[in-house]
């Protein structure tokens, strides 16, 4: 299937008609087409993990939601959303995510729908066990592996040795479940599972710089460690050792897939410099604390050999890290650029703007030819003579001549305008038919003060437009 269907265009009507712009975006975000999620609605979803007044578990739930669909896309998105957001967006997202018990219940996911469904079914199930298993990380040491400060000063180099033995399986755990993703490149066949595969790349060159200067912290501490640490240490390095060979090839299928070469840290300097004395050394020492008969080493060549250790996994992590600042890099470009489309787009809509005239003496004006110089018509001032203004009284007070035109000789009736059946007018009893008065006057005029009607009726000013001054009050009532 391609392209949106009807019901992810009913669903995002019914979210527009209940006005939850975040549960709409949701779902454009996760529609059944077989590509990645567009990176407008990703924008606008990290937007929202921002926004304070924005509910972070009702935006989770929305995701939840849409991973409850029959169809491997939509279910496929809605993971890839949800890790777009904890790599991407505010903390406070992956802390929501870390504080529920359960998160994705997908290790039954089947999708029979057709061969493709079988297939993406299996890397669903793997996708959804990762990012299980990053949310449980982060609840067990409370901070992101993939976020953290690394260097000579950062969190995993800095470490106590009781912390550090603790904290370096759970890196263990979930490098183990990223790896588990084990697609090759053949299988990379859409868009989908192709925008879940580059997070995965991403979330595999930071954890593994973490998990690597966790690994140098203890090689530095070890010599120094009781037995039963020592025994923990010996079994973490030599774990490290078989993910160093998996993460090699999981490089490999990222440089097969069309990945910058540039992009791909080089792990074979320390898989070739790495001595095995190394290993050596260090079960030497353990079996010494456990007082069994060892060779006899010096501790300048354990010094030495430990050194040249540590240095090849220092020059590793300097690979991942200038990976991670490369891509730092790439996205402040891309938004600098974007932001200069922007501003580009902003000073075109204002140049398309019509100019609006102003005053003659205003400084913005622009020429003389904008700029009315009629005065302006005062209706409160005292009558002019203008030709404007006779103009304005002969439109107003020439109503004579409707009146004169039916006026027929006949009995007087209750109104002054005629009956509605058709009886003739009593303007023809009326001695003097034009009642108005001939001087000049404006609509100013209109509000002059009135004598009293003849025979004692007091009328507004208005009055004798609709009644003559002639019309008794007897006449009226």
């Amino acid at each position: 299937m391609s392209g949106q269907s009807i019901t992810d265009r009913i669903t995002a009507a019914q979210h527009s008609v209940t006005g939850s712009a975040v549960s709409k975006t949701v779902c454009k975000a996760t529609t059944h087409e077989i590509m990645g999620p567009k990176k407008k609605h990703l924008d606008y979803l990290i937007h929202c993990t921002n926004e304070m007044n924005v509910n972070i578990p009702q935006l989770a739930d929305s995701l939840f939601e849409r991973t409850t669909n029959t169809s491997w896309v939509v279910v496929f998105k809605s993971l890839i959303t949800t890790h777009h957001l904890m790599v991407y967006g505010n903390e406070r997202f992956i802390q929501y995510l870390a504080s529920r018990n359960t998160l994705f219940n997908l290790s039954n996911f089947l999708d029979k729908s057709g061969l493709q469904g079988y297939d993406m079914s299996t890397f669903i199930r793997r996708y959804s066990r990762y990012l299980n298993e990053k949310a449980v990380s982060y609840r067990q040491v409370a901070f992101d592996f993939t976020k953290v400060k690394r260097g000579v000063d950062g969190v995993m180099r800095t470490m106590n040795t009781e912390k550090l033995l603790k904290t370096i399986p759970i890196i263990q755990n979930q490098m183990d479940a990223l790896l588990d993703f084990n697609v090759n490149a053949n299988e990379l066949t859409n868009g989908v599972i192709n925008a879940a595969f580059m997070l995965l790349f991403k979330d595999s060159i930071r954890l593994f710089a973490a998990y690597n200067e966790g690994i140098i912290n203890l090689l530095e501490k070890y010599f120094d460690m009781k037995k039963v640490q020592c025994k923990e240490g010996l079994d973490i390095y030599k774990k490290f050792l078989t993910r160093m060979t998996r993460i090699s090839e999981f490089l490999k299928v990222a440089e097969q897939v069309g990945i910058d070469r540039g992009d791909i840290p080089d792990l074979s300097q320390f898989t070739v410099c790495a001595p095995s004395s190394l290993l050596d050394a260090l079960e030497q020492h353990l079996a010494s604390l456990e007082g069994k008969k060892v060779k006899d080493s010096t501790a300048a060549s354990r010094a030495s050999t430990l050194s040249n250790a540590v240095s090849s996994l220092a020059n590793t992590g300097m690979s991942f890290t200038k990976v991670d600042e490369r891509e730092k890099q790439a996205a402040l470009e891309e938004e600098q650029a974007r932001l200069k489309a922007l501003k580009e787009q902003r000073l075109k809509e204002l140049s398309k703007r019509p100019s609006f005239g102003t005053t003659d003496t205003s400084p913005v004006s622009t020429t003389a030819a904008c700029i009315s110089t009629a005065p302006a018509i005062d209706l409160f001032s005292t009558p002019s003579c203008s030709n404007g203004a006779l103009k304005m009284e002969s439109d107003l007070f020439n109503m004579q001549t409707n009146f004169q035109a039916g006026m027929q000789p006949g009995p007087s009736v209750a109104t002054a305008w005629g009956d509605s059946f058709g009886q003739p007018s009593m303007v023809q009893h009326l001695p003097n038919p034009s009642p108005f008065q001939s001087e000049p006057s404006t609509v100013a005029g209109l509000f002059r003060g009135r004598e009293p009607v003849a025979g004692g009726c007091l009328v507004c000013p208005l009055c004798e437009i609709c009644f003559p001054s002639s019309i008794m009050l007897s006449d009226l009532t």
